[in-house]
């Protein structure tokens, strides 16, 4: 017997699938990529935006498919999708099976065992059996969104073994008027400090050389448990586990970004000088309909802040253009302020009405079109910055994380610490040497292709940055 997973949507669902991983392989299961091999598939879904929303529901109409063409007899649907539309995938999709909400990921190893206690009772009627138990139970394992986050897992690493992410808390407390993630993921819960330092401990013996800390909001961790923020002493601790070279934050919001979070980046070498800081807009009257909690003053002052404190600090953001009520004014703001602060990274995305949100019932929503092509504005201005900043690194020797060989090429790909895996650019090196995936090495830049850097290895010269 043979299970597949597909994992949609963020990084943090992506944890919770390593998870359910875990769980699974402890029981002695065996995986497969291959689609039409697999026996049991698990589908792990998003709902953030209509994008992805559309993805999840394709994906488990097409895995569906696969019982009739493929080996697929058993069909479970996870994540956040599975949440938010338990009922309308029961109805609506019968190819699933099995629905597990948000807090429920640990019932996979139930689910599994059930359906092999089953299948080696009765091989013929294997089906019927399942379905049965699936309708005495809704077909459904849930919890409350509220419920303690699952967490002390083993995990299945799923990117490569050199990186890895580091899930610190569940949920969410900010309300904005557009998000979905408080009722399909509940309110801000942080995961106990001693256990994300043992896992933390776990991956870097499996050999993971970066850590890279995610949650809905990174900044808020520890205020539930401890009364007070405790990501700069989670850091400090994380910091002093031997084997880990880099550590980076995610989804800083910048409201909560302390003075003590920004010393503790400053001295502690391992940690990147990278944050991701989604501000979404720049208009106040746009801010505020946005349920936001900062103003464009604000914003400006925690960047100046944030430059002053760490000047090779690389900043990360995400926008949304076209949110209902957004003039031509309030654009040209948000064009003026990403012209002015030059974003080291940037992306843009269109506003996607949710139902069950604030937002999703404003007046003056915008016609798609000009969404579109306010993006498409923007992400041209960041070009141009994104273009710009890659040809200043020329000269520069940086560390570089390789991630892999090119095909063909006596040249490898790597990161920088200004790259996030999967989100930022890239660093092509070329060099006869033989190198690993998950080696560091100093690396001078010596051009630029648009969003990635080119360099060759060089030991002569110290690292300027």
């Amino acid at each position: 017997m043979k299970i597949m997973f597909i994992s949609l949507g963020c990084d943090k669902n992506l944890v919770d699938t390593e998870m359910m991983l875990g769980i699974l392989s402890e029981q002695g299961c065996s995986f497969t990529d291959d689609e039409n091999e697999a026996d049991i598939i698990v589908v792990n879904t998003c709902c953030f935006i209509g994008d992805a929303k559309e993805e999840s529901i394709n994906t488990l109409l097409e895995m569906g498919r696969l019982k009739e063409t493929g080996n697929c007899r058993l069909l479970v649907a996870a994540g956040c999708l599975a949440q938010r539309y338990r009922d309308e995938i029961q109805s609506e999709i019968p190819e699933v099976d099995v629905i597990i909400g948000t807090m429920a990921i640990d019932k996979i190893g139930e689910i599994v065992r059930l359906y092999r206690e089953r299948t080696a009772q009765d091989e013929k009627s294997r089906q019927n059996q399942v379905a049965g138990a699936g309708q005495e139970q809704g077909a459904r394992f849930m919890e409350d969104i509220n419920a303690r986050p699952v967490y002390g897992k083993k995990r299945v690493v799923t990117t490569g073994g050199h990186y890895a992410y580091l899930k610190i808390a569940e949920g969410c407390n900010k309300h904005c008027t557009y998000c979905i993630i408080p009722k399909v993921r509940g309110d801000f819960r942080s995961i106990p400090m001693e256990s994300l330092v043992a896992e933390a401990e776990s991956l870097v013996s499996g050999g993971v050389r970066e850590l890279i800390l995610v949650a809905q909001e990174t900044t808020l961790y520890g205020v539930d448990l401890y009364g007070e923020k405790k990501l700069p002493e989670l850091l400090r601790r994380l910091a002093k586990i031997p084997g880990i070279y880099w550590i980076r934050l995610l989804y800083c919001y910048p409201e909560e970004i302390t003075p003590e979070l920004v010393e503790t980046i400053a001295a502690e070498s391992k940690i990147c000088h990278y944050l991701d800081i989604p501000i979404q807009h720049a208009s106040d009257s746009i801010l505020k309909r946005m349920g936001r909690r900062t103003t464009q003053q604000q914003l400006r002052d925690k960047i100046a802040f944030l430059r002053e404190k760490i000047p090779d600090i690389c900043l990360r953001t995400t926008l949304i253009t076209g949110f209902p009520g957004e003039n031509e004014q309030d654009f040209e703001q948000l064009l003026q302020f990403v012209d002015e602060m030059e974003f080291d990274r940037l992306g843009v995305f269109t506003y996607s009405p949710e139902e069950d949100t604030p937002a999703a019932s404003f007046p003056d929503q915008i016609p798609e079109e000009i969404k579109e092509d306010r993006r498409a504005q923007i992400m041209e201005l960041q070009q141009d910055i994104a273009f710009e900043k890659a040809e200043e690194m020329t000269g520069r020797v940086i560390p570089v994380m390789i991630e892999g060989k090119v095909a063909d090429e006596n040249a490898y790909v790597g990161r920088t610490y200004k790259d996030a895996p999967g989100v930022d650019g890239l660093v092509f090196v070329n060099t006869q040497e033989e190198l690993m995936t998950g080696d560091f090495v100093p690396v001078v830049i010596t051009g630029s292709y648009e969003y990635d850097l080119i360099g060759e290895i060089s030991y002569e010269n110290e690292f300027t940055e």
